[in-house]
């Protein structure tokens, strides 16, 4: 286990790169044999996202596309309850499988705001994959058929997720010490 500061915080190893590496690859498993003869569009949200989606769409073994979406909702640690689309969608998803590709879902507000705006636009599906959900905080009924880790309520940092734009480049999940 390994110790690292990002700015005034201090988190600890929690969960490796070998152990992403092999929930991502499970998860991908199961996208492909359900997802198998419909080439889904995958699309991931920015910023936190971009590592895993990468992983993900390499571990897929069906044909399939990628786009992305930026939403914003944090501030330092905490979410403010508030989702903005900074960067929306071109494409056309008339028809199209959507599976959107999130870091983690915690109270589910994001999720659910993003879910009903794609329905807006004619998809024949919206699958939900998560690196991270947190059970114990969602307060949305949201159905998320693939998830790679269920977590307490803590804070992460690592491989995509960040604390302040910070930390996005370890390799490792890394959870919040309490000061």
């Amino acid at each position: 286990m390994s110790i690292v500061k990002i700015k005034d915080k201090t988190f600890k190893t929690s969960i490796t790169e070998r152990e992403i590496r092999e929930r991502v690859k499970a998860v991908a498993e199961r996208i492909s044999h359900d997802m198998e003869g419909k080439n889904p569009l995958l699309l991931g949200v920015l910023n936190g996202s971009f590592i895993f989606a990468a992983d993900l769409m390499r571990e897929l073994t069906i044909p399939c596309e990628i786009s992305f979406v930026k939403l914003a909702s944090y501030q330092g640690i905490t979410s403010t309850g508030k989702v903005h689309e900074v960067l929306g969608i071109n494409e056309d998803l008339t028809g199209r499988h959507i599976v959107i590709v999130e870091d983690i879902v915690d109270t589910g507000k994001t999720m659910k705001q993003m879910i009903e705006s794609l329905g807006t636009r004619n998809p024949a599906s919206v699958h939900v994959c998560t690196l991270f959900v947190k059970p114990d905080k969602l307060q949305e009924p949201i159905d998320i058929e693939y998830a790679c880790f269920s977590i307490p309520n803590d804070f992460i940092v690592g491989y995509g997720l960040d604390y302040d734009q910070q930390g996005r480049n370890l390799k490792d999940i890394y959870t919040l010490l309490e000061d």
